[in-house]
């Protein structure tokens, strides 16, 4: 719950991360309390497995959020814009990124990101059985993988902007030759920024389209593939 994206945000108060909190522990505790009741021993040790547990799911989900404020800021210096209002958010990112994952956890929340997380939950147990811990080999392969995944989400989504700054800057490039007399950065810079918000218009739908479908898959089948 610290980790999940929308309810785990530091701008949400504590006391409503607590009450949330509870209310999903009143949602997945009745589907798995048998297992728990069977394969662990109320202790430390099995507290301690469990939230770790937690930790790794909640960080499998938290590296789609990475993913867009990585494909913002890739996104921000293709077009120049990557200092424009870049502190407005608790995380320094531009203003590429702070839209793109605001509209993202917007979007998830509204598309039943609640429920997707309850499934997750419950079915984590299938694969990380309560008081067992977790092979670490396992667990590293898992997470080197979901890094992996979230920093080639994040290019996808940012290639058309780096597509169109590298296709912009060889035609800069050819009119400076053609004309040398031409000023082509008091020209250039300004169509760039124009260029990119257009862009961003055009492309924020599709992207976040497909950011919803790849969170949809790992909160219907986390340990499955790579988050």
């Amino acid at each position: 719950m610290a980790l999940l994206p929308g309810f785990g945000e530091a701008s949400v108060p504590m006391r409503i991360r607590l009450m949330l909190a509870a209310g999903f522990t009143a949602v997945v505790f009745p589907a798995v309390s048998g297992e728990i009741a069977a394969s662990a021993v109320l202790n430390l040790g099995a507290v301690l497995i469990e939230a770790g547990a937690g930790l790794a799911l909640g960080v499998g989900f938290r590296l789609f959020v990475f993913a867009l404020q990585i494909a913002g800021t890739i996104a921000a210096q293709s077009t120049s814009l990557a200092q424009l209002t870049g502190g407005a958010s608790p995380e320094p990112l531009p203003a590429m990124g702070h839209l793109l994952t605001m509209a993202g956890i917007a979007v998830a929340v509204a598309s039943g990101l609640h429920l997707q997380a309850a499934r997750a939950l419950i079915v984590s147990y299938e694969v990380l059985p309560a008081g067992r811990l977790p092979e670490a080999a396992d667990l590293a392969r898992w997470g080197v993988g979901g890094i992996a995944r979230a920093f080639a989400l994040a290019l996808s989504l940012a290639a058309p902007f780096v597509i169109a700054a590298l296709v912009y800057n060889l035609a800069l490039g050819a009119i400076n030759r053609a004309m040398p007399q031409l000023m082509v950065a008091f020209v250039g810079a300004p169509a760039m920024t124009f260029g990119g918000l257009v862009l961003l218009f055009l492309v924020t739908p599709g992207a976040l389209a497909l950011w919803q479908e790849a969170l949809a898959g790992f909160g219907a089948d986390p340990f499955g593939a790579p988050p």
